[in-house]
């Protein structure tokens, strides 16, 4: 099930949220995890025992590293104390467990394709392996496992204590608004919120609002772009030109943000809706003026995962210049790997890595020195965007094809296909408004009226008060128009998976 489907936006939703406030609170969470396991189960049921499994390994995992699995109370261990060998091999369990998961079912084909590549260059076809079976990829795979594997982590550094209660803990794992594709959310920052929680007018108010945009960002303007995005990625290669290369890379460039942020904002909008407070998964990216601070801004739970759990356990900047370049390069080359199994993801990632290495290196030369605003964020923009072509590419022949179309370099002349059948007044509209709507121009908008009202609050005078109702009325307006809108679109629209499914 999609969140950008009428099934889920008028059928699904409203049973569940109904129920939710209908049933006592203790029966909450188990509301919430029956509709979970329907909604995974839509169109994953085969899958649903690895959800399971999963859990199931973390909570107990989570029990025998808190010392407590026989019974007794359960308490936070103390950070940086000593472990014994029980509770290490129980962390062993948990991690071997969920990265087991995801080497059979994510990566197996990749590594036997390349196992086949490699012998059949060394002259070893004998030694080639042609599988009978083929392995999908299960829904939201990457997303559950980091979040079970967070629980057992931070119970054994101390961060949270271990959980009994299983009925809390696969209602945290599974639940819906953020199962499938993040954000990541951790078990400490809900743990209160699956216990206690409260639901007040505000609060759902505000998580309506904020789904409403989401729901609006990826169907008025990812599935908008996506469509030149797909249909010129799809072309020939000896047809492509410069002109397109770049509307393509533009329309992809947009399309991955609004798709994911999108999903984000519904993701932690429907956790309002329920009484749960989920940290924000961008913060506006494409207004960074480095790479560093881009990735600060981007995917927040993935890159704080990676920080907390793997670059910071390697030693992060601590161990001197060169250990710290080897541990980025490390964490962006598993990044990399994590969002796809085909070399052109690891790519991408020791791409990213490399510009974060120069940017560190550069530092101390460019400390003092103002860089024009203008140039850093062209900057960024630029990288990022030849990044996107890697991770759209089907392959990273078609990757540097489209480097070399977008260098001026493309073997198309534009007559067979041109700029004007794949972009049209929607297209453009659509790229118009990602451009405005991917930075903070409303937050910015907003904080300054806020600020003008707050200044004149003390002498309330008519003019204010006008000015106070009129935003009001401006924002309620226009959540109202987005939602018409985008169930107009939905009324007319094909399915359109987000892009984050297939990781």
């Amino acid at each position: 099930m999609v969140f950008s489907s009428t099934v889920f936006v008028f059928l699904f939703l409203p049973v569940v949220i109904i129920g939710h406030f209908l049933l006592p609170r203790r029966w909450r969470n188990g509301w919430l995890f029956l509709a979970s396991i329907w909604f995974y189960c839509w169109g994953e049921m085969r899958y649903f025992p690895l959800i399971v499994a999963s859990s199931v390994l973390d909570y107990v995992c989570g029990l025998v590293i808190s010392g407590a699995w026989r019974g007794g109370d359960i308490r936070t261990l103390e950070p940086g104390g000593p472990r014994s060998r029980t509770q290490k091999l129980a962390l062993l369990a948990s991690l071997c467990g969920n990265l087991g998961l995801l080497a059979v079912f994510k990566y197996f084909h990749f590594f036997v394709d390349n196992w086949n590549a490699a012998m059949a260059a060394a002259g070893f076809a004998a030694a080639q392996w042609h599988p009978d079976f083929t392995i999908s990829l299960p829904l939201g795979i990457s997303f559950y496992t980091f979040q079970t594997m967070s629980y057992t982590l931070d119970v054994y550094f101390g961060r949270t204590r271990a959980t009994r209660h299983f009925l809390n803990y696969c209602t945290y794992v599974s639940l819906f608004p953020q199962l499938v594709a993040g954000p990541i959310v951790r078990y400490a920052d809900v743990a209160h919120e699956l216990e206690n929680r409260r639901v007040t007018l505000e609060g759902f108010a505000s998580g309506a609002s904020r789904f409403t945009v989401g729901l609006a960002k990826k169907l008025l303007i990812a599935n908008t772009v996506a469509l030149p995005a797909d249909r010129i990625f799809a072309m020939p290669g000896d047809h492509l030109t410069p002109e397109l290369a770049w509307i393509a890379v533009i329309c992809y460039t947009l399309q991955i943000y609004f798709d994911f942020s999108g999903y984000s904002d519904m993701a932690i909008g429907m956790g309002r809706m329920f009484g749960f407070h989920f940290h924000e998964n961008f913060n506006y990216p494409y207004s960074s003026r480095s790479i560093t601070e881009f990735w600060r801004r981007w995917h927040m739970s993935l890159s704080t995962w990676f920080r907390d759990y793997l670059y910071i356990p390697l030693g992060g900047n601590r161990l001197g210049p060169a250990r710290t370049y080897a541990n980025l390069l490390i964490v962006f080359f598993l990044c990399g790997l994590w969002h796809g199994a085909a070399w052109q993801f690891v790519f991408w990632g020791l791409y990213q890595g490399v510009f974060l290495c120069a940017e560190r290196a550069l530092a101390p030369r460019l400390a003092g020195r103002r860089v024009p605003a203008v140039l850093a964020h062209a900057y960024v923009m630029l990288v990022a965007m030849v990044g996107w072509v890697f991770f759209r590419a089907a392959n990273m022949n078609q990757a540097f094809a489209f480097l070399e179309a977008m260098a001026g370099l493309a073997p198309g002349t534009g007559l067979v296909y041109n700029v004007g059948m794949f972009v049209d007044r929607e297209v453009l509209l659509a790229i118009a408004v990602g451009a405005v709507g991917s930075l903070p121009v409303v937050p910015w908008l907003q904080a300054r009226v806020t600020a003008w009202i707050a200044a004149r609050a003390a002498h309330a005078g008519p003019a204010v008060v006008a000015a106070e109702a009129a935003w009001s009325t401006a924002a309620i307006a226009g959540i109202a128009l987005l939602f018409l809108l985008s169930a107009m679109e939905l009324s007319s629209a094909t399915h359109n998976p987000f892009i984050y499914f297939r990781f």
